[in-house]
């Protein structure tokens, strides 16, 4: 290797890597994948669509899944568990949601859930529901009084607002109302690629003066196809901390891994349409990351874009690590 090369793979090592959100067919083969890729603590979507009962099982699945792998896999309900998994070779699972679904209509399901271990809930998916609008809707809602009381109860017990997939009024509004910093854990900025699950300056430098973290996303609808490249990307979020700041800049991958296309068409359509005529497909991603195994590569292109050391730390994980110090601690009320 080039000295450059062997520095890289040196702090690549001895990071600590979080990524903001994954939502993977889960098994041990996709857990060693991430090892493999240097992950130690990933954002794990447990559910999306799903309602309460479905969503207590999705958990029940998760606890078998660690319990019967846990040399290599370990849930993770704050930072320092994140740490100790790196220390231990592990990979630590922060449960999360990307929507509001599993509390139905009742905010009491906030603290259950929380103390079931999810630690971060997006507050609507591609849909409107109870607690706002999403990106998609034509027209955005904003935050509901629904919505302004279960954003309470996440502050209030130390679960981490999520605003990815949702509409701008509503996570303009949902940053006023929240007592602790937000995330956008998977979304990139619309000057870089214009899609409506992308967000623009406004939503972003909101989320980042409240002293949350904006996740820099490798879903290729999001990232501009499979055809951008690396040096883009990086480039990207190096204009990101420039604007912004190193300690508000983090990844959020939005890996895929172990679905089939019937998948992709649940995410897009679950109940609440019909299925499409024609199959929904996974879109391509790019060469140099088609999963956690590529995370190297990731960091590669960091350091390629001029950052320093201690903001590619920042970066691949320390921004992560900080933020959920803060906010899984809870005891915020509005």
């Amino acid at each position: 290797m080039t000295p450059h090369a062997s520095d890289a793979r040196r702090l690549h090592d001895d990071a600590v890597i979080v990524d903001g959100l994954q939502i993977n067919n889960w098994n041990r083969e996709v857990i060693q994948e991430l090892r493999t890729g240097g992950v130690t603590g990933v954002n794990a979507t447990a559910a999306v669509w799903e309602g309460t009962e479905q969503t207590l099982r999705a958990v029940g699945e998760w606890y078998q899944l660690t319990r019967n792998n846990q040399d290599i896999v370990v849930l993770a309900e704050t930072a320092d568990d994140i740490r100790k998994a790196k220390d231990e070779g592990r990979v630590a699972v922060v449960l999360g949601f990307q929507n509001t679904s599993p509390f139905g209509d009742d905010y009491r399901m906030v603290e259950v859930f929380h103390r079931l271990g999810v630690r971060v809930a997006q507050l609507t998916y591609n849909n409107q529901n109870a607690v706002g609008g999403s990106c998609y809707e034509p027209e955005d809602s904003g935050l509901t009084r629904f919505g302004r009381v279960i954003v309470s109860e996440m502050n209030r017990v130390g679960m981490l607002v999520d605003l990815s997939h949702v509409g701008n009024r509503t996570s303009l509004e949902a940053v006023e109302a929240s007592s602790a910093p937000v995330a956008i854990t998977h979304a990139n900025p619309t000057w870089f690629v214009d899609n409506p699950r992308n967000k623009p300056d406004e939503v972003i430098r909101a989320v980042a003066t409240a002293g949350g973290v904006v996740g820099c996303c490798l879903y290729p609808i999001v990232l501009g196809g499979a055809a951008t490249t690396v040096a883009e990307f990086c480039a990207m979020v190096a204009r990101l901390v420039d604007d912004l700041g190193p300690d508000q800049v983090a990844l959020g991958s939005d890996c895929t891994r172990n679905w089939g296309d019937d998948y992709v068409e649940w995410l897009r359509s679950g109940h609440w349409r019909p299925r499409g005529e024609t199959a929904a497909q996974w879109p391509e991603w790019p060469y140099w990351f088609r999963g956690p195994e590529d995370f190297p590569r990731v960091t590669d292109g960091l350091i390629d874009a001029g950052l320093d050391e201690k903001t590619v730390r920042g970066v691949l994980g320390e921004n992560w690590l900080r933020l959920f110090d803060d906010v899984f601690a809870g005891g915020r009320s509005s």
